[in-house]
Protein backbone atom coordinates (compact mmCIF):
# COMPACT_ATOMS: atom_id res chain seq x y z
CA UNK A 1 0.00 0.00 0.00
CA UNK A 2 1.19 3.52 -0.79
CA UNK A 3 1.62 5.00 2.66
CA UNK A 4 1.60 8.54 1.28
CA UNK A 5 -2.01 8.42 0.12
CA UNK A 6 -3.34 5.22 1.68
CA UNK A 7 -4.12 3.65 -1.70
CA UNK A 8 -3.42 0.05 -2.57
CA UNK A 9 -1.09 -0.50 -5.48
CA UNK A 10 -1.28 -2.90 -8.41
CA UNK A 11 1.81 -3.62 -10.48
CA UNK A 12 1.73 -4.55 -14.17
CA UNK A 13 4.61 -6.51 -15.75
CA UNK A 14 4.79 -7.60 -19.40
CA UNK A 15 7.15 -10.43 -20.32
CA UNK A 16 8.14 -12.40 -23.40
CA UNK A 17 7.55 -11.45 -27.01
CA UNK A 18 4.95 -8.92 -28.14
CA UNK A 19 1.42 -9.93 -29.16
CA UNK A 20 -1.51 -7.86 -30.41
CA UNK A 21 -3.69 -6.87 -27.46
CA UNK A 22 -1.08 -6.32 -24.75
CA UNK A 23 -2.06 -2.68 -24.51
CA UNK A 24 -5.69 -3.74 -24.30
CA UNK A 25 -4.95 -5.75 -21.17
CA UNK A 26 -2.83 -2.96 -19.68
CA UNK A 27 -5.64 -0.51 -20.40
CA UNK A 28 -8.39 -2.65 -18.86
CA UNK A 29 -6.31 -3.54 -15.78
CA UNK A 30 -5.42 0.10 -15.24
CA UNK A 31 -8.96 1.38 -15.62
CA UNK A 32 -10.46 -1.26 -13.35
CA UNK A 33 -7.73 -0.78 -10.74
CA UNK A 34 -8.48 2.94 -10.70
CA UNK A 35 -12.19 2.16 -10.47
CA UNK A 36 -11.37 0.19 -7.31
CA UNK A 37 -9.59 3.21 -5.85
CA UNK A 38 -6.11 1.73 -6.36
CA UNK A 39 -3.02 3.01 -8.13
CA UNK A 40 -1.71 1.07 -11.12
CA UNK A 41 2.08 0.98 -11.51
CA UNK A 42 3.45 -0.05 -14.89
CA UNK A 43 6.95 -1.59 -14.79
CA UNK A 44 9.12 -0.97 -17.83
CA UNK A 45 10.73 -3.82 -19.79
CA UNK A 46 9.28 -6.67 -17.81
CA UNK A 47 11.49 -7.86 -14.97
CA UNK A 48 14.67 -6.43 -16.53
CA UNK A 49 15.12 -3.61 -14.01
CA UNK A 50 13.32 -5.29 -11.13
CA UNK A 51 15.90 -8.10 -10.93
CA UNK A 52 18.44 -5.36 -10.24
CA UNK A 53 16.29 -3.98 -7.44
CA UNK A 54 15.36 -0.83 -9.35
CA UNK A 55 12.41 1.16 -8.01
CA UNK A 56 12.59 3.91 -10.64
CA UNK A 57 11.93 2.17 -13.96
CA UNK A 58 8.15 2.39 -13.67
CA UNK A 59 5.34 4.88 -13.82
CA UNK A 60 1.90 5.48 -12.38
CA UNK A 61 -0.64 4.67 -15.07
CA UNK A 62 -3.38 7.20 -15.79
CA UNK A 63 -6.87 6.99 -17.21
CA UNK A 64 -5.72 9.12 -20.15
CA UNK A 65 -2.87 6.76 -21.05
CA UNK A 66 -5.02 3.69 -20.55
CA UNK A 67 -7.67 5.03 -22.89
CA UNK A 68 -5.16 6.16 -25.50
CA UNK A 69 -3.38 2.80 -25.89
CA UNK A 70 -6.36 0.42 -25.75
CA UNK A 71 -6.59 -0.06 -29.53
CA UNK A 72 -2.87 0.05 -30.31
CA UNK A 73 -0.39 -2.72 -31.00
CA UNK A 74 2.87 -3.15 -29.12
CA UNK A 75 3.28 -2.53 -25.40
CA UNK A 76 3.36 0.91 -23.82
CA UNK A 77 5.45 -0.66 -21.04
CA UNK A 78 7.76 -2.47 -23.49
CA UNK A 79 8.66 -6.07 -22.66
CA UNK A 80 11.70 -8.27 -22.03
CA UNK A 81 12.63 -11.93 -21.73
CA UNK A 82 14.12 -11.77 -18.24
CA UNK A 83 13.51 -14.61 -15.80
CA UNK A 84 13.40 -13.39 -12.17
CA UNK A 85 13.30 -16.99 -10.92
CA UNK A 86 16.68 -17.74 -12.44
CA UNK A 87 18.38 -17.11 -9.13
CA UNK A 88 17.32 -16.49 -5.50
CA UNK A 89 19.20 -13.20 -5.60
CA UNK A 90 17.20 -11.92 -8.58
CA UNK A 91 13.91 -12.88 -6.95
CA UNK A 92 14.95 -11.23 -3.70
CA UNK A 93 15.65 -8.00 -5.61
CA UNK A 94 12.23 -8.15 -7.26
CA UNK A 95 10.42 -8.67 -3.97
CA UNK A 96 12.43 -5.94 -2.27
CA UNK A 97 11.51 -3.50 -5.05
CA UNK A 98 7.84 -4.44 -4.78
CA UNK A 99 7.95 -3.98 -1.00
CA UNK A 100 9.57 -0.57 -1.29
CA UNK A 101 6.95 0.53 -3.80
CA UNK A 102 4.09 -0.90 -1.73
CA UNK A 103 2.81 -3.35 -4.35
CA UNK A 104 -0.22 -5.26 -3.05
CA UNK A 105 -1.30 -6.88 -6.31
CA UNK A 106 0.51 -7.98 -9.46
CA UNK A 107 -0.75 -8.70 -12.96
CA UNK A 108 1.74 -10.39 -15.24
CA UNK A 109 1.09 -10.51 -18.97
CA UNK A 110 2.99 -13.06 -21.03
CA UNK A 111 3.48 -16.65 -22.09
CA UNK A 112 4.49 -19.76 -20.16
CA UNK A 113 7.80 -18.37 -18.91
CA UNK A 114 6.15 -15.22 -17.58
CA UNK A 115 3.41 -17.33 -16.00
CA UNK A 116 6.09 -19.26 -14.17
CA UNK A 117 7.75 -16.00 -13.10
CA UNK A 118 4.42 -14.75 -11.75
CA UNK A 119 3.86 -18.02 -9.88
CA UNK A 120 7.27 -17.72 -8.23
CA UNK A 121 6.57 -14.14 -7.16
CA UNK A 122 3.33 -15.31 -5.56
CA UNK A 123 5.06 -18.19 -3.77
CA UNK A 124 8.07 -16.24 -2.54
CA UNK A 125 5.98 -13.26 -1.44
CA UNK A 126 4.23 -15.60 1.02
CA UNK A 127 0.82 -13.98 0.76
CA UNK A 128 1.91 -10.35 0.74
CA UNK A 129 1.29 -9.97 -3.00
CA UNK A 130 -1.70 -11.40 -4.85
CA UNK A 131 -0.89 -12.43 -8.42
CA UNK A 132 -2.93 -12.90 -11.59
CA UNK A 133 -1.42 -13.87 -14.92
CA UNK A 134 -3.03 -13.01 -18.26
CA UNK A 135 -1.80 -15.52 -20.88
CA UNK A 136 -0.51 -14.08 -24.12
CA UNK A 137 1.04 -15.57 -27.22
CA UNK A 138 0.37 -15.48 -30.94
CA UNK A 139 1.36 -19.17 -30.94
CA UNK A 140 -1.92 -20.14 -29.20
CA UNK A 141 -0.04 -22.92 -27.38
CA UNK A 142 -0.97 -22.31 -23.74
CA UNK A 143 -3.19 -24.91 -22.00
CA UNK A 144 -6.45 -23.00 -21.89
CA UNK A 145 -9.83 -24.75 -22.18
CA UNK A 146 -10.61 -26.20 -25.64
CA UNK A 147 -11.51 -23.64 -28.32
CA UNK A 148 -10.29 -20.75 -26.14
CA UNK A 149 -7.50 -18.90 -27.97
CA UNK A 150 -4.73 -16.95 -26.33
CA UNK A 151 -5.13 -13.27 -26.99
CA UNK A 152 -3.20 -12.03 -30.00
CA UNK A 153 -3.59 -15.28 -31.94
CA UNK A 154 -6.66 -14.26 -33.93
CA UNK A 155 -5.06 -10.97 -34.98
CA UNK A 156 -1.84 -12.72 -35.95
CA UNK A 157 -3.73 -15.34 -37.94
CA UNK A 158 -5.76 -12.71 -39.77
CA UNK A 159 -2.74 -10.65 -40.77
CA UNK A 160 -0.66 -13.73 -41.59
CA UNK A 161 -3.40 -15.13 -43.83
CA UNK A 162 -3.63 -11.80 -45.66
CA UNK A 163 0.11 -11.88 -46.30
CA UNK A 164 -0.01 -15.46 -47.60
CA UNK A 165 -2.95 -14.67 -49.87
CA UNK A 166 -0.90 -11.90 -51.49
CA UNK A 167 2.08 -14.26 -51.81
CA UNK A 168 -0.18 -16.85 -53.44
CA UNK A 169 -1.19 -14.33 -56.09
CA UNK A 170 2.48 -13.41 -56.59
CA UNK A 171 3.28 -17.12 -56.94
CA UNK A 172 0.60 -17.56 -59.60
CA UNK A 173 1.61 -14.39 -61.41
CA UNK A 174 5.37 -14.97 -61.43
CA UNK A 175 5.24 -18.78 -61.56
CA UNK A 176 7.19 -19.62 -58.43
CA UNK A 177 6.85 -21.34 -55.07
CA UNK A 178 6.98 -19.49 -51.78
CA UNK A 179 8.29 -21.32 -48.73
CA UNK A 180 6.74 -19.45 -45.80
CA UNK A 181 7.91 -20.00 -42.23
CA UNK A 182 5.48 -18.89 -39.55
CA UNK A 183 6.23 -18.23 -35.90
CA UNK A 184 5.15 -21.02 -33.58
CA UNK A 185 7.86 -22.59 -31.44
CA UNK A 186 6.05 -25.31 -29.53
CA UNK A 187 2.92 -25.85 -31.60
CA UNK A 188 1.67 -25.45 -35.14
CA UNK A 189 -1.58 -23.56 -34.47
CA UNK A 190 -0.48 -20.35 -36.18
CA UNK A 191 1.10 -21.98 -39.25
CA UNK A 192 -1.90 -24.26 -39.72
CA UNK A 193 -4.37 -21.44 -39.07
CA UNK A 194 -2.66 -19.15 -41.57
CA UNK A 195 -2.30 -21.86 -44.20
CA UNK A 196 -5.89 -23.04 -43.82
CA UNK A 197 -7.36 -19.52 -43.89
CA UNK A 198 -5.26 -18.57 -46.92
CA UNK A 199 -5.90 -21.95 -48.67
CA UNK A 200 -2.18 -22.55 -49.23
CA UNK A 201 -1.11 -25.73 -51.01
CA UNK A 202 0.39 -27.25 -47.91
CA UNK A 203 1.10 -26.56 -44.25
CA UNK A 204 3.59 -28.60 -42.22
CA UNK A 205 3.54 -28.58 -38.41
CA UNK A 206 5.48 -30.54 -35.76
CA UNK A 207 2.42 -32.35 -34.38
CA UNK A 208 1.73 -34.31 -37.55
CA UNK A 209 4.83 -36.44 -36.96
CA UNK A 210 3.33 -37.82 -33.72
CA UNK A 211 6.65 -37.74 -31.91
CA UNK A 212 8.51 -39.65 -34.60
CA UNK A 213 11.99 -38.66 -35.65
CA UNK A 214 11.91 -35.73 -38.05
CA UNK A 215 14.69 -35.09 -40.50
CA UNK A 216 15.42 -32.17 -42.77
CA UNK A 217 15.25 -34.59 -45.71
CA UNK A 218 11.72 -35.69 -44.79
CA UNK A 219 10.40 -32.13 -44.52
CA UNK A 220 11.96 -31.23 -47.87
CA UNK A 221 10.52 -34.32 -49.55
CA UNK A 222 7.02 -33.48 -48.26
CA UNK A 223 7.33 -30.11 -50.01
CA UNK A 224 8.80 -31.69 -53.15
CA UNK A 225 5.84 -34.09 -53.22
CA UNK A 226 3.47 -31.11 -53.09
CA UNK A 227 5.36 -29.41 -55.91
CA UNK A 228 5.10 -32.55 -58.05
CA UNK A 229 1.36 -32.93 -57.46
CA UNK A 230 0.84 -29.32 -58.52
CA UNK A 231 3.02 -29.82 -61.59
CA UNK A 232 0.89 -32.83 -62.51
CA UNK A 233 -2.09 -30.43 -62.50
CA UNK A 234 -0.22 -28.00 -64.74
CA UNK A 235 0.61 -25.58 -61.94
CA UNK A 236 4.25 -24.63 -61.51
CA UNK A 237 3.54 -22.41 -58.52
CA UNK A 238 2.27 -22.61 -54.97
CA UNK A 239 2.78 -21.74 -51.29
CA UNK A 240 3.99 -23.97 -48.48
CA UNK A 241 3.56 -22.77 -44.87
CA UNK A 242 5.86 -24.26 -42.22
CA UNK A 243 5.81 -23.82 -38.46
CA UNK A 244 9.15 -22.57 -37.15
CA UNK A 245 8.89 -25.19 -34.40
CA UNK A 246 9.99 -27.75 -36.99
CA UNK A 247 13.51 -26.53 -36.19
CA UNK A 248 13.13 -27.96 -32.68
CA UNK A 249 11.58 -31.13 -34.12
CA UNK A 250 14.71 -31.62 -36.18
CA UNK A 251 16.74 -30.78 -33.09
CA UNK A 252 20.36 -29.89 -32.60
CA UNK A 253 21.49 -33.36 -33.60
CA UNK A 254 19.59 -33.17 -36.86
CA UNK A 255 20.86 -29.68 -37.62
CA UNK A 256 24.46 -30.64 -36.86
CA UNK A 257 24.10 -33.63 -39.20
CA UNK A 258 24.29 -31.10 -42.01
CA UNK A 259 27.89 -30.45 -41.06
CA UNK A 260 29.19 -27.32 -39.38
CA UNK A 261 30.17 -25.62 -42.62
CA UNK A 262 26.75 -26.21 -44.20
CA UNK A 263 24.87 -25.26 -41.04
CA UNK A 264 27.02 -22.15 -40.75
CA UNK A 265 25.37 -20.75 -43.87
CA UNK A 266 22.11 -20.48 -41.97
CA UNK A 267 23.15 -19.37 -38.49
CA UNK A 268 24.35 -20.79 -35.20
CA UNK A 269 22.85 -22.82 -32.37
CA UNK A 270 22.16 -20.52 -29.40
CA UNK A 271 19.94 -20.90 -26.30
CA UNK A 272 18.01 -18.20 -24.43
CA UNK A 273 17.74 -17.65 -20.65
CA UNK A 274 14.98 -20.22 -20.36
CA UNK A 275 16.99 -22.91 -22.19
CA UNK A 276 15.07 -22.64 -25.45
CA UNK A 277 16.84 -23.02 -28.77
CA UNK A 278 16.84 -19.51 -30.23
CA UNK A 279 15.04 -20.26 -33.46
CA UNK A 280 15.58 -16.70 -34.69
CA UNK A 281 19.31 -17.47 -34.92
CA UNK A 282 18.61 -20.11 -37.60
CA UNK A 283 17.48 -18.96 -41.05
CA UNK A 284 15.13 -21.91 -41.37
CA UNK A 285 13.27 -20.51 -44.37
CA UNK A 286 16.42 -20.12 -46.45
CA UNK A 287 17.65 -23.52 -45.31
CA UNK A 288 14.48 -25.28 -46.49
CA UNK A 289 14.27 -23.22 -49.69
CA UNK A 290 17.86 -24.02 -50.64
CA UNK A 291 17.44 -27.72 -49.91
CA UNK A 292 14.15 -28.00 -51.84
CA UNK A 293 15.62 -26.12 -54.80
CA UNK A 294 18.64 -28.41 -54.78
CA UNK A 295 16.45 -31.50 -54.82
CA UNK A 296 14.26 -30.23 -57.64
CA UNK A 297 17.27 -29.23 -59.72
CA UNK A 298 18.83 -32.67 -59.20
CA UNK A 299 15.63 -34.18 -60.64
CA UNK A 300 15.72 -31.92 -63.68
CA UNK A 301 13.01 -29.48 -62.53
CA UNK A 302 13.74 -25.79 -63.01
CA UNK A 303 11.58 -23.90 -60.55
CA UNK A 304 12.08 -20.69 -58.59
CA UNK A 305 11.60 -21.05 -54.84
CA UNK A 306 11.48 -17.97 -52.63
CA UNK A 307 11.55 -17.83 -48.86
CA UNK A 308 9.45 -15.65 -46.60
CA UNK A 309 9.38 -15.62 -42.80
CA UNK A 310 6.24 -14.31 -41.13
CA UNK A 311 6.42 -13.32 -37.50
CA UNK A 312 7.60 -9.88 -36.56
CA UNK A 313 4.94 -8.38 -38.85
CA UNK A 314 2.32 -9.96 -36.61
CA UNK A 315 3.47 -9.30 -33.06
CA UNK A 316 2.88 -5.56 -32.76
CA UNK A 317 -0.06 -5.17 -35.14
CA UNK A 318 -3.11 -3.29 -33.95
CA UNK A 319 -5.51 -5.90 -32.57
CA UNK A 320 -8.59 -6.82 -34.57
CA UNK A 321 -12.00 -6.38 -32.93
CA UNK A 322 -11.93 -9.90 -31.48
CA UNK A 323 -8.75 -9.24 -29.51
CA UNK A 324 -9.80 -5.72 -28.48
CA UNK A 325 -12.94 -7.08 -26.84
CA UNK A 326 -11.17 -10.19 -25.52
CA UNK A 327 -8.37 -8.27 -23.79
CA UNK A 328 -10.76 -5.84 -22.10
CA UNK A 329 -12.60 -8.83 -20.67
CA UNK A 330 -9.34 -10.44 -19.57
CA UNK A 331 -7.97 -7.32 -17.89
CA UNK A 332 -11.20 -6.77 -16.00
CA UNK A 333 -11.31 -10.44 -14.97
CA UNK A 334 -7.74 -10.27 -13.66
CA UNK A 335 -8.58 -7.42 -11.29
CA UNK A 336 -11.81 -9.10 -10.20
CA UNK A 337 -9.84 -12.21 -9.27
CA UNK A 338 -7.36 -10.14 -7.24
CA UNK A 339 -10.27 -8.65 -5.31
CA UNK A 340 -11.72 -12.06 -4.55
CA UNK A 341 -11.10 -14.12 -1.45
CA UNK A 342 -9.73 -16.90 -3.68
CA UNK A 343 -6.69 -14.76 -4.56
CA UNK A 344 -5.63 -15.03 -0.91
CA UNK A 345 -5.35 -18.79 -1.36
CA UNK A 346 -3.52 -19.04 -4.70
CA UNK A 347 -2.13 -17.17 -7.67
CA UNK A 348 -3.83 -17.90 -10.96
CA UNK A 349 -3.91 -17.77 -14.72
CA UNK A 350 -6.95 -15.92 -16.00
CA UNK A 351 -8.99 -17.25 -18.90
CA UNK A 352 -12.44 -16.91 -20.38
CA UNK A 353 -14.59 -19.89 -21.33
CA UNK A 354 -18.24 -19.95 -22.34
CA UNK A 355 -18.49 -16.25 -21.65
CA UNK A 356 -17.29 -16.53 -18.05
CA UNK A 357 -13.93 -15.83 -16.47
CA UNK A 358 -11.98 -18.58 -14.76
CA UNK A 359 -8.97 -18.49 -12.47
CA UNK A 360 -6.74 -21.53 -13.03
CA UNK A 361 -4.38 -22.17 -10.12
CA UNK A 362 -0.68 -21.86 -10.90
CA UNK A 363 0.13 -25.09 -9.10
CA UNK A 364 -2.38 -27.06 -11.17
CA UNK A 365 -1.22 -25.55 -14.47
CA UNK A 366 2.56 -25.54 -14.18
CA UNK A 367 4.44 -28.81 -14.73
CA UNK A 368 6.77 -29.30 -11.72
CA UNK A 369 9.48 -31.07 -13.74
CA UNK A 370 9.86 -28.26 -16.25
CA UNK A 371 8.59 -25.23 -14.34
CA UNK A 372 6.52 -24.35 -17.39
CA UNK A 373 2.98 -24.68 -18.59
CA UNK A 374 2.09 -27.75 -20.58
CA UNK A 375 2.00 -26.67 -24.22
CA UNK A 376 -1.33 -27.01 -26.01
CA UNK A 377 -0.58 -28.63 -29.32
CA UNK A 378 -2.68 -29.06 -32.43
CA UNK A 379 -5.00 -32.05 -32.13
CA UNK A 380 -4.18 -33.90 -35.32
CA UNK A 381 -7.03 -36.32 -34.72
CA UNK A 382 -9.57 -33.50 -34.77
CA UNK A 383 -12.01 -32.76 -37.55
CA UNK A 384 -10.45 -29.33 -37.98
CA UNK A 385 -7.06 -30.85 -38.78
CA UNK A 386 -8.64 -33.48 -41.03
CA UNK A 387 -10.35 -30.75 -43.05
CA UNK A 388 -7.09 -28.80 -43.30
CA UNK A 389 -5.16 -31.77 -44.70
CA UNK A 390 -8.05 -32.88 -46.89
CA UNK A 391 -7.75 -29.75 -48.99
CA UNK A 392 -3.95 -29.61 -49.10
CA UNK A 393 -1.97 -30.56 -52.17
CA UNK A 394 0.30 -33.22 -50.72
CA UNK A 395 1.22 -36.81 -51.41
CA UNK A 396 -1.09 -39.34 -49.76
CA UNK A 397 -1.26 -43.09 -49.36
CA UNK A 398 -4.05 -43.09 -51.94
CA UNK A 399 -1.65 -41.49 -54.45
CA UNK A 400 0.96 -44.16 -53.83
CA UNK A 401 -1.59 -46.93 -54.22
CA UNK A 402 -2.73 -45.67 -57.64
CA UNK A 403 -0.42 -46.94 -60.37
CA UNK A 404 -1.49 -44.27 -62.86
CA UNK A 405 -0.81 -41.46 -60.38
CA UNK A 406 2.58 -42.88 -59.40
CA UNK A 407 3.55 -43.31 -63.04
CA UNK A 408 2.61 -39.70 -63.86
CA UNK A 409 4.43 -38.24 -60.86
CA UNK A 410 7.49 -40.43 -61.41
CA UNK A 411 7.74 -39.30 -65.04
CA UNK A 412 8.06 -35.68 -63.92
CA UNK A 413 11.38 -36.40 -62.23
CA UNK A 414 12.57 -39.19 -64.50
CA UNK A 415 12.17 -42.00 -61.98
CA UNK A 416 10.58 -45.39 -62.43
CA UNK A 417 7.39 -45.98 -60.44
CA UNK A 418 9.35 -48.34 -58.18
CA UNK A 419 12.05 -45.72 -57.58
CA UNK A 420 9.42 -43.07 -56.92
CA UNK A 421 7.70 -45.21 -54.31
CA UNK A 422 10.99 -45.96 -52.58
CA UNK A 423 11.82 -42.26 -52.46
CA UNK A 424 8.46 -40.92 -51.28
CA UNK A 425 6.98 -43.73 -49.20
CA UNK A 426 8.33 -42.11 -46.00
CA UNK A 427 6.34 -38.98 -46.86
CA UNK A 428 3.01 -40.82 -46.72
CA UNK A 429 3.93 -43.15 -43.85
CA UNK A 430 3.73 -40.60 -41.07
Amino acid sequence: MNEANGKKRLGIVVGGGPAPGINGVISAVTLEAINQGWEAIGFLEGFRHLVKGSTTQNRIMTVEEAESVALKGGSCLSTARVNPAKSPEDMACVLAAFKTLGIDYLVTIGGDDTAFSGSRVYKEAKGTIRVAHVPKTIDNDLPLPPSVPTFGYETARQIGANIVKVLAEDARTSRRWFIVVSMGRAAGHLALGIGKAATSEISIIPEEFRGKEVSLDLICDIIVGSVLKNLAKGRNYGVAVLAEGLVESIGEKGLLAMGESELGKYGTIVHDEHGHLRIAEIDFGRMITDQVSKRLKAQGISLTCTEKTIGYELRCADPIAFDVEYTRDMGYAAVQFLISEESKKYGAIICLANGKSQALEFEKMIVPETGRLQNRRVDIDSEAFHVATRFMTRLTKADMECEATVAKLASLIKLTPTEFKARFDPVVSL
